[in-house]
C-alpha cells in the first residue's frame, strides 16, 4: 500500500516538451530547460553581487562562457567515469556518452570544469578569481538547488528503501530499480533533501557574510564546506552510487569530503591571510577604471546590501589617502 503523503514521480510525458516549428519536430527536454534557468539565475544574481563590489558591468559574461561550457563538459565527464557500466556494454550506444540532455551530470564534475572555466576568465578579465568566487558562491547553491527539480522529473536521484510517508515513488521498469524489490517500494527522495539543503545554506551564507565581512574567499570557502558536508551524506544513501569506492566509502563520498576540507583549508588560510577589507575585486594593475559609478546591466534598482562593508571600505580609502597626503606635506617641509 502506498502512503498517502508519499511523493509521486512526474508523468514521463513530463521529461520532454514536443514542439513542431517550421516543418520540423523538436523535443526540447524539461532537464535542459531547467539547467538553464538555474544558470540565468545565478548569472544574474552573481552580476549584481559583482558590480557592487566594484566589478564592470557585464563582465560574468566573459566568466559565464567559459565556466558553463566547460562546467557541463566536466559534469558529464565526471558521471561517465564513475558510472561506466551505464554507458560501455556489448552493443552500447557510445553516442549515449554526450547525450546530457537525459541526465546524468556530476556536479563535482561540474565544479572541477567551472573551476577551470573561472580561472581562464580570471586571467582575461583582470577580476581575482576568490573575487568572483565569492559573488558567485550562493547563486551557484540556488542554481543547484534548482537543478535537482530536472532529477525528479527524470526520475532520478533517489536513495534507499524507506518507511517514511514522504518517501518517493519510483516505478519498478525504472533502469535504476533495485533487483529484487517489490513494486511500490518509497525510497529516500534525495532530490528533495538537497533543495531544501542548498535554499538553508543560501540564507545561512549570506547572513554569515553580512555578519562576518566575509571576502577573499572566505563566502566560497563556506560554499564548499555546506555543500561538501551535505553531500556527504546524501551520497552514502543513494541508490546509484559510484561505481567506484576506496576503503568501502563511495568514490562521491569522498569527493563531497574533499570539498568539505578544501573548503575548510581555504577559509583557514584566506582568514590568516587576508583579515581586512577587499577593497577592490581586481588583481594588481588589472583594475577597471570608471569616471562615474557602474550600473549593473542586470539591475536597475537600488540595494542596501553591503552598505555597511561600503562604508567601511570608504573610510578606510579615506583614511589611507589623508595619511599619503600627511607623508608627502612632512616629506615636503
Amino acid at each position: 500500500m502506498i502512503a498517502p503523503l508519499s511523493i509521486p514521480s512526474p508523468p514521463l510525458s513530463w521529461q520532454s516538451i514536443p514542439i513542431d516549428l517550421f516543418g520540423l519536430h523538436w523535443d526540447i527536454r524539461t532537464y535542459a530547460l531547467i539547467i538553464l534557468v538555474g544558470i540565468i539565475i545565478c548569472t544574474i544574481w552573481t552580476s549584481r553581487r559583482l558590480t557592487k563590489r566594484g566589478g564592470e558591468p557585464g563582465v560574468v559574461i566573459d566568466f559565464l562562457i567559459w565556466a558553463v561550457v566547460l562546467g557541463l563538459i566536466g559534469a558529464r565527464l565526471y558521471h561517465v567515469f564513475t558510472h561506466p557500466h551505464d554507458y560501455f556494454y556489448p552493443g552500447a550506444n557510445l553516442w549515449n556518452v554526450f547525450a546530457i540532455w537525459e541526465g546524468g551530470n556530476a556536479i563535482f564534475g561540474s565544479l572541477l570544469g567551472g573551476a577551470l572555466g573561472v580561472f581562464i576568465a580570471s586571467k582575461q578579465t583582470g577580476v581575482r578569481f576568490l573575487s568572483f568566487a565569492d559573488a558567485v558562491a550562493p547563486g551557484l547553491l540556488l542554481a543547484q538547488a534548482i537543478g535537482r527539480l530536472g532529477n525528479y522529473v527524470n526520475h532520478e536521484l533517489y536513495g534507499l528503501p524507506t518507511n517514511l510517508p514522504w518517501g518517493l515513488q519510483i516505478e519498478s521498469t525504472n533502469t535504476a530499480y533495485p533487483t529484487g524489490l517489490p513494486s511500490g517500494t518509497l525510497f529516500q527522495p534525495l532530490f528533495l533533501y538537497e533543495i531544501i539543503w542548498n535554499v538553508v545554506g543560501v540564507i545561512v551564507l549570506l547572513a554569515l557574510e553580512k555578519k562576518l565581512h566575509w571576502r577573499w574567499g572566505k563566502m566560497f570557502a563556506g560554499y564548499l564546506m555546506w555543500y561538501g558536508l551535505g553531500r556527504s551524506y546524501l551520497e552514502s544513501i543513494r541508490i546509484d552510487p559510484s561505481e567506484y569506492s576506496f576503503l568501502g566509502i563511495p568514490f562521491n563520498v569522498w569527493a563531497a569530503i574533499l570539498a568539505f576540507v578544501l573548503g575548510l583549508v581555504l577559509f583557514i588560510v584566506q582568514s590568516r591571510r587576508h583579515p581586512g577589507l577587499e577593497l577592490s575585486v581586481y588583481l594588481p594593475g588589472r583594475e577597471w577604471n570608471r569616471s562615474e559609478p557602474a550600473v549593473d546591466s542586470f539591475d536597475t534598482d537600488s540595494d542596501d546590501e553591503d552598505n555597511d562593508e561600503d562604508d567601511a571600505s570608504e573610510t578606510l580609502e579615506s583614511t589611507q589617502a589623508d595619511a599619503a597626503a600627511t607623508s608627502s606635506a612632512a616629506e615636503s617641509r
